[in-house]
């Protein structure tokens, strides 16, 4: 039985009549077709597939009489298989009346009226045609995809279609959210453009769902095959399954021929297959034919004879991944109308089936649609396209679905980062030449930045295969089972791995077995991206030494992923093709890690860090209780990350890090790291630095002015600090800082006469105001300045610049720069003589004369202000703060003045007018001088005085200094041997700040009263004091021994306190030498238990902790004795005799006490595991305690009267951590207590001067081991009663002392 006839139309101009099929859906429709057409620029036409019409609509548009047809198809696949059908329909050669282009494939001719093409190929003729003149009808295929070039096609043809009122265009979809596209076109009135509807499918579908488990592809694969099976069992018929890629259809190809189907074909169809094997599916042929698919023949093809579908659920969808700032084109759900497009494509010859390798619950959790490419791209490569293309600005483009400000904000941020635009938030930025070739690269703008810079930097081969892996889920996988396994294997990639390029020994066994063997990891060399090349080596090596299925059981014993490292490869082979259609130059020869990082570092501007490093405690300073800071890294735009613990950089954490992705969890995590260096950065970031310029100044050694350049990349401050000369910068400043500093202040090294000459007038001139403390006498800076600014050009800026123009210049004119006193000078001085001496003479309390120089400085709030007396180091300790109390003549009655407005108001209110006063008081004072010539500060002397004057009491004390100017109070300079070494108006302060500085120079000093090495009393007596003769001034020095360790020395103290501490340490060591050695004797009385206990100090050995016991009984002895301070050989002999009677025993008592204390750590330190893993902090807490109580050194440095309550001690840490383990929660509220007074302890710490703590500070640090015995241990008792509030009062009154 015949079907229906062909409708056959005759149109003028063609050789052949039109023909339509009726058995096609759309034939039906011709005639509402074409009059639509007709009457309206934009038509809509929705039909299902198979309906026809990809193939009718053209013929439909030649019987109008169009002449000039583009017709798009969104693969090239389609675009050729359609002109080739198209043309066979009308009878005509392809090339001829149908021809076709694709990206790199043109066939077309001038007699050509129909030219199907890619989206892509009409996209670049808009760059050239921008109203695409050459075309009269836009076809728009497929256009339900809402690919990038299919948006980009729409929005761009209703902007055209207002100047091109001749053009037709029609958007062909399938049925799926049609309205959409016809409001985008609406007209003026809002009318839409007209929808027409096409039925296609003729035959029912049978949907059956037969889902299979989602472990691996083997599933996959095998729920094909089942499927085919079943299918074969319905009946004959072809059948077409969709597959997600390449590699998934030659899986399948393989299992599917290894079935031994009879009569059955098995064809591949891809994009990149040639013409003629994509032709293949479309000849006639006897038997079943399987056609294994990607979603190319989802909409774009239709495969004839397909009678059963066969459909996994997947495909790859391209999508930007926010968290890792790439694309990515990872296998994806399909949505539901996906689904349905895939079972339209059976039932067009009869009744079909569809096979759903999924269940009906998750296709009903599907999206309706698939989301718009746009929507889930990285707008930076739709900006990029559409700069490329010359579409217009992208925030007023007409898309279907425009996407939000702010995202396309971010996309123009990033091209402007990557150096694609040349203006980055403009409204029309325009392509730099990075960002045209970035345009030809098919991957995301980062990637391709890279690529790029591969290939400029002769790295492309290994930047190939880090693109590739960071567009992919880690193949690394770590269980959680196996965790630390899984790392240990991953960690051989952080360093070089021997041998990876031979072939495994099968003897050796794999790596994974290997694993547990091998006690220590490589030494990471610091670099994640590099961790990357070494796997991609590994595994290339492993794939040729093993088969499939040994290659697979590798990655599973090394927790590889299988599947992830086959996608790896797919991509990197991907981007080989990609480099090779762009002429991309790979490198042979492996490229230095460094270029590496150069090349990411382009795509990774914006994920760059600085390690902020936090100030590390000084060596022997007191480190604060607690955990230590976690090291953060400083990002871009005020963010703020840390190094994934999982990094091979976790550890060594460089200054200066690039980060592949920047995670947030708990807090914001960098992974795959690599090293950068500021200049890499420089090198490659210069579009987007910032550079600031700080502090321009003037540098005497360079005679130049420089400033602190800060190179900052999106905040991060790459370059802080570096001088760089400011002239370049801003030459005008630089000249007038250059006249200021260099010529004005004096701040320059020059031979230049005229300077030299200048300087000294100014000094003499300036001498006048500093002694008489007036400002009216000399001209300002700026009057110098304006002189040397009227006479030096305007090009001068520096040093060198200067030189050489005053080279001619002087010759000339000699005296064109050189000032007279006339230019200085403005008014008459006054004032000076003895009122204002140079020197000023000071008995000190020993009875000698110092003859001290004075300097003046009248500079108010200047530190200098006022009286300067210089004082020599070697004397500092001889003199105190009485003679300088009543100033120089010349400005004691202004002092006095100021100290009677100092007093409390109820006595200077009777006082008034104070100048008057200060002035009787003075005359006073010099009639009645204090009884026998005492040494009388000022202050004593003028409340004295007020009380002869006026009977009213005033004490010294109600005098408050600090209410007095500071310029009437003398600074005091203390000077060495090679200037000043401190200044400051308490000498009291400065004497104990430099104490060990004066002990030194006393040393040298007194080089005849000092010795070493001594090993017996070799010292005569030692005295008290000695006078010594230092810079001219005769000095008291305090002789005491010192201990050197194996021998004793003499040295001379700079004050009696250290003399006492220094000689009572040097003594104990003296007398221990000269004393037998008990330690034989204790060790043979100790029990076994003590002898074990002994081997788990924290000492280098049992000898040191002996010898240090020993140590610290003749000093315990000889404070008994109370020798402390023997200071002749007679008294020495007899203390030796002291200690060598009682010594053993004393040292057998203070062993016992050692053992027993390490008895009792050990114990405590077996129990800080435990609690670790329920408080952590408190079991640190309380491990930070122990290695506080007994450390190398510990029992000579601690007080015998102390060492006896170190057991005591440790066991309170013993008791509290076995209650912790108990019950951790009752231990908080005693943990805050101590952390509160140990930090309030540290902070008094902090206070106190270099050296030994003060006797009452160290108190303290006992007084809290009582207070832990209080809180954690109240069976154990206190030794003195102790809370939190005695501590506090303690500590508060030392800080007092302190100045805190």
């Amino acid at each position: 039985m015949s079907g229906p006839e062909l409708t056959s139309v005759d149109v003028p101009g063609l050789a052949h009549p039109i023909t339509y099929d009726p058995a096609l859906p759309i034939s039906l429709w011709r005639e509402e077709i074409a009059r639509t057409i007709a009457d309206h620029q934009v038509v809509v036409i929705a039909g299902e597939t198979g309906s026809g019409k990809t193939t009718q609509i053209p013929k439909i548009c030649l019987e109008l009489g169009r002449r000039n047809i583009g017709h798009t198809q969104p693969r090239r696949i389609a675009a050729r298989s359609v002109a080739e059908r198209v043309a066979e329909e009308l009878h005509s050669s392809l090339g001829d009346l149908i021809g076709y282009q694709v990206r790199f494939t043109r066939k077309a001719s001038a007699e050509t009226r129909v030219k199907i093409m890619t989206d892509g190929v009409l996209l670049a003729e808009i760059g050239h045609d921008r109203d695409l003149r050459r075309y009269d009808t836009i076809i728009i295929d497929e256009a339900h995809e809402r690919s990038l070039n299919i948006d980009f096609l729409l929005g761009y043809l209703k902007v055209l279609l207002p100047r091109r009122p001749d053009l037709k265009i029609i958007i062909t979809s399938a049925t799926i959210d049609t309205d959409r596209f016809a409001a985008h076109f609406a007209d003026a009135d809002g009318t839409s453009a007209p929808i027409i509807e096409v039925s296609g499918r003729t035959y029912p579908v049978e949907v059956r769902y037969r889902p299979i488990l989602a472990d691996g592809e083997a599933d996959q694969v095998g729920g094909i095959c089942a499927a085919i099976t079943e299918l074969s069992a319905v009946g004959d018929g072809d059948i077409l399954v969709f597959c997600s890629g390449e590699r998934e259809i030659r899986d399948a190809a393989d299992a599917i021929t290894a079935m031994d189907l009879r009569r059955t074909e098995v064809l591949p169809l891809y994009a990149r297959l040639s013409a003629a094997e994509q032709h293949r599916v479309f000849n006639t042929h006897t038997g079943r034919r399987i056609v294994l698919a990607t979603n190319v023949a989802e909409t774009s093809l239709t495969v004839p004879g397909i009678r059963y579908v066969v459909d996994p659920g997947t495909a790859r969808i391209s999508r930007y991944s926010a968290r890792t700032k790439v694309q990515r084109l990872p296998i994806e759900p399909i949505s539901q109308a996906s689904a349905n497009q895939r079972a339209g494509r059976c039932g067009r010859v009869a009744p079909g089936v569809c096979i759903r390798l999924y269940d009906e619950e998750d296709f009903a959790a599907r999206p309706e649609f698939t989301e718009p490419e746009i929507l889930r791209t990285n707008l930076a490569s739709v900006i990029l396209q559409m700069t490329a293309a010359d579409l217009g600005a992208i925030a007023t483009f007409p898309f279907v679905e425009a996407p939000d400000a702010s995202q396309i904000n971010d996309g123009l941020r990033l091209l402007a980062e990557l150096g694609a635009l040349s203006s980055g938030l403009g409204e029309r930025p325009r392509l730099t030449g990075i960002g045209r070739r970035l345009a030809q690269i098919p991957v995301d703008p980062r990637m391709g930045r890279m690529l790029l810079a591969g290939e400029r930097l002769g790295c492309l081969a290994e930047i190939m295969i880090i693109v590739a892996g960071m567009s992919i889920q880690d193949p690394r996988e770590r269980p959680v089972e196996e965790r630390d396994k899984a790392e240990a294997l991953h960690r051989r990639f952080w360093a070089p791995m021997a041998g990876v390029d031979e072939t495994t020994d099968a003897d050796q066994g794999p790596a994974g077995e290997q694993a547990d063997r091998k006690a220590d990891p490589p030494a990471p060399d610091g670099s994640d991206f590099q961790a990357w090349l070494r796997l991609w080596d590994y595994l290339r090596s492993q794939q040729r030494a093993l088969s499939g299925n040994a290659f697979r059981r590798m990655c599973r014993q090394e927790h590889l992923h299988f599947l992830r490292i086959r996608e790896w490869q797919d991509l990197h082979a991907q981007l080989r093709d990609i480099a090779r259609d762009l002429k991309l130059q790979r490198n042979t020869a492996p490229a230095p890690i460094e270029r590496v990082h150069t090349a990411i570092l382009t795509g990774l501007l914006s994920q760059v860090g600085l390690a902020d490093v936090k100030e590390e405690p000084a060596r022997g300073q007191r480190k604060p209780r607690g955990r230590a800071p976690l090291r953060e890294y400083i990002g871009a735009r005020g963010t703020r990350f840390a190094i994934n613990p999982g990094s091979s950089l976790a550890r060594t954490q460089p200054p200066l890090v690039m980060a592949g992705e920047i995670v947030e969890t708990t807090r914001l995590w960098a992974r795959t790291v690599g090293p950068v260096t500021a200049g890499q950065v420089e090198e490659v970031g210069a579009h987007v630095l910032k550079r600031t310029y700080a502090e321009p100044h003037w540098s005497t050694r360079q005679a130049a002015v420089l400033a602190s350049e800060t190179v900052s990349l999106f905040g991060v401050p790459i370059v802080a600090g570096r001088r760089v000369p400011y002239a370049r910068v801003n030459p005008v400043e630089a000249r007038e800082i250059f006249l200021r500093a260099a010529l004005v202040e004096g701040q320059w090294t020059t031979r230049h006469h005229f300077f030299a000459d200048n300087q000294q007038l100014r000094a003499e001139a300036a001498e006048l105001e500093e002694r008489t403390r007036r400002r009216d006498l000399v001209v300002d800076d700026q009057v110098i300045y304006d002189f040397y600014d009227a006479r030096v050009p305007a090009d001068i800026t520096s040093g060198a610049h200067f030189d050489r123009w005053w080279k001619t210049t002087r010759h000339e004119q000699p005296e064109l720069l050189t000032l007279t006193m006339d230019d200085l000078v403005v008014a008459d001085p006054s004032g000076g003589g003895a009122a204002f001496p140079d020197h000023w003479t000071v008995r000190s309390p020993q009875g000698e004369e110092h003859d001290l120089e004075v300097s003046y400085r009248f500079s108010p709030g200047d530190p200098r202000d006022g009286v300067s007396v210089e004082i020599p180091l070697a004397v500092l300790n001889q003199l105190d703060e009485t003679p300088f109390s009543w100033q120089v003549p010349g400005m004691r009655s202004e002092l006095v003045t100021e100290m009677i407005r100092a007093l409390p108001k109820a006595v200077r209110k009777t006082l008034v007018p104070a100048p008057e006063y200060a002035a009787r008081a003075l005359r006073w004072l010099a009639d009645h001088p204090a009884d026998g010539g005492t040494r009388e500060a000022l202050p004593q002397a003028l409340a004295r005085a007020l009380r002869g004057l006026t009977g009213e009491r005033v004490h010294p004390g109600d005098v408050d200094l600090e209410r007095v100017p500071a310029h009437l109070r003398v600074t005091f300079v203390i000077t060495g041997d090679r200037g000043e070494v401190a200044v400051g108006k308490d000498l009291a302060a400065l004497a104990e700040e430099l104490a060990p500085k004066v002990q030194q120079t006393l040393s040298r000093a007194a080089a005849e009263h000092t010795r070493a090495g001594a090993t017996d009393w070799v010292f005569g007596t030692i005295e008290a004091t000695v006078q010594l003769t230092r810079a001219g001034h005769r000095v008291v020095g305090y002789p005491a021994l010192a201990d050197e360790g194996t021998s004793v020395g003499l040295m001379v103290a700079e004050n009696a306190e250290r003399q006492r501490s220094s000689h009572r340490r040097g003594l104990r060591r003296l007398v221990q030498l000269q004393t037998p050695d008990p330690t034989k004797w204790v060790v043979s009385h100790l029990g076994n238990t003590d002898k074990l206990s002994l081997g788990t100090s924290p000492y280098a050995g049992v000898p040191a902790l002996l010898a240090d016991a020993r140590l610290a009984s003749v000093g315990e002895l000889i404070r008994r004795a109370g020798g402390d301070q023997t200071r002749d050989e007679a008294t020495f002999r007899r203390l030796c005799d002291t200690v060598r009677s009682d010594n053993a025993d004393q040292m057998r008592s203070i062993v016992n006490v050692v053992a027993q204390t390490l008895t009792l750590r050990q114990r405590a330190l077996s129990l800080v595991p435990r609690a670790a893993a329920v408080a952590p902090a408190a079991a640190e807490d309380v491990s930070e305690q122990l290695g506080n109580l007994v450390f190398a050194g510990f029992v000579a440095a601690t007080g015998y009267e102390h060492l006896v309550d170190v057991p005591r001690y440790v066991s309170a840490a013993e008791q509290r951590l076995t209650a912790l383990i108990a019950a951790p929660a009752r231990d908080q509220r005693a943990a805050e207590v101590i952390g509160r007074s140990e930090d309030a302890y540290a902070a008094a710490c902090d206070l106190a001067p270099a050296g030994p703590l003060p006797e009452d500070l160290d108190a303290i640090g006992w007084l809290l081991e009582e207070l832990r015995v209080s809180l954690f241990a109240q069976n154990l008792r206190t030794k003195v009663p102790v809370s939190e509030k005695r501590v506090t009062t303690a500590i508060a009154e030392v800080r007092r002392r302190l100045g805190g």
